[in-house]
């Protein structure tokens, strides 16, 4: 993990100044009024200087939090509760407002260099976690920072996901994968108070060698269901040949019939050539037909000439 990552986790934490719009008016207002009061020499220099610090006070004593946000506000260094969201008011000096907690989901992403798999494999996984805080009094009170301890969990359950799985679980189980991890994830993070509703894995890395021997593989492969595909179909026409042979062994009618059909065939294709075995020309009588089929095609010729 970078530096630049570390800082981008760590301005989750939201903190803000001490005066927001509505307490800067106000003390305006109240600085304006001593000042005309002083003016008018109704009041002495010490009265407007105890009277501006209490307006300081009284302004900063107005907080707001927005929709999405819950105040955790501390007494003397002691958890008092939770403020917001709106506007709400402290007592100043004893309380302050540790931080502001969004509750609103997160998106945090993180990956796994050079992890090495079930079958030792090193692999690159990218993924993300969409995580919410659902209970803000534990996520300020149990864990310091909760948003680097939910990428430093995620990155280190990811690598243990990743030794539990052969490279072709992660490769076609991505689902499955994902869903693993999202309840190790959640496991951990339930005693904090944030739950983690979802895992995607956006990508997976093998190195470039290892990619190429898996694709030559794959093309072996498919040329061998291709092959036995082709090796079944030849074994099913053998099949249906022989049984036809043993219909036309006790017909010989209907092999002659046959054979004429072959011809009318080859003669709709407007073939140049019929190539019939001179066995079966003699068995089947088939002499005379193919001569016939020889003058249909020098008659055929001629007319076209």
């Amino acid at each position: 993990m970078n530096f630049k990552t570390i800082n981008a986790m760590k301005t989750k934490i939201i903190t803000k100044s001490l005066f927001n719009s509505v307490s800067l008016t106000l003390l305006i207002i109240f600085a304006a009024l001593l000042i005309i009061l002083y003016n008018l020499q109704a009041i002495s220099v010490i009265w407007f200087v105890l009277l501006l610090i209490l307006s300081v006070l009284i302004s900063s004593s107005i907080q707001i939090a927005d929709q999405w946000e819950k105040a955790v506000v501390l007494r003397l260094g002691k958890y008092r509760g939770l403020k917001g969201p709106g506007l709400f008011l402290i007592i100043p000096i004893f309380e302050r407002v540790m931080n502001y907690i969004d509750q609103r989901i997160r998106v945090t992403d993180f990956k796994a260099e050079q992890t090495l798999t079930k079958d030792t494999v090193p692999v690159n996984v990218v993924a993300v976690l969409y995580w919410t805080v659902w209970d803000v009094e534990k996520a300020a009170l149990e864990v310091q920072d909760y948003s680097e301890a939910i990428e430093y969990v995620a990155q280190t359950g990811l690598r243990d996901i990743i030794g539990r799985h052969e490279l072709a679980e992660l490769l076609q189980e991505r689902d499955k994968i994902a869903r693993d991890l999202q309840l190790l994830l959640d496991e951990i993070s339930n005693p904090w108070g944030i739950t983690c509703q979802s895992v995607g894995i956006k990508d997976i890395t093998i190195p470039q060698a290892l990619a190429d021997a898996m694709s030559k593989q794959a093309q072996a492969e498919r040329e061998r269901k291709a092959r036995v595909i082709l090796g079944t179909a030849e074994t099913e026409i053998a099949e249906k040949f022989a049984k036809a042979s043993q219909e036309y062994l006790n017909n010989p009618v209907a092999l002659q019939l046959r054979a004429m059909n072959l011809i009318g065939e080859g003669l709709k294709e407007k073939s140049s050539m019929i190539i019939v075995p001179s066995s079966a020309l003699d068995s089947m009588n088939l002499g005379v037909l193919g001569g016939l089929a020889s003058l249909g095609k020098l008659q055929q010729k001629d007319d076209v000439s």
